[in-house]
């Protein structure tokens, strides 16, 4: 799978809330920080970042991430969405650059 496949299934994971699916994308301990900060968001390492998207998916039955661009360079993928249902009413613009390494999704970073 090429990195904006692999993105590409995440987001369609996501998007069915299919919590199994969506963790195979990543690797296990995958860091996630604010950019350009590098402030690092939350411990999402082992069974935290689990934890974090089952209770988002079960709280949040209508979300949906709508891609509205993705930029691809090598390892690198940028998306910029629109994020519908979070936490069941919110909507939010958002925009991620994962980093992807054979197959997996190795470094996220949301953009500030």
């Amino acid at each position: 799978m090429s990195p904006e496949d692999v993105v590409a299934e995440q987001l369609a994971a996501y998007n069915a809330r299919d919590l199994d699916r969506f963790l195979s994308c990543y690797i296990e301990d995958v860091p996630v920080h604010a950019f350009p900060s590098g402030v690092e968001l939350t411990d999402r390492s082992g069974p935290r970042f689990r934890e974090r998207y089952e209770a988002l998916f079960a709280s949040s039955p209508n979300l949906h991430a709508e891609l509205l661009s993705r930029v691809a360079h090598g390892r690198i993928v940028i998306d910029q969405e629109l994020v519908t249902g979070f936490n069941n009413s919110e909507t939010r613009a958002a925009a991620a650059m994962y980093e992807v390494h054979e197959d997996k999704i190795t470094r996220v970073w949301f953009i500030e």
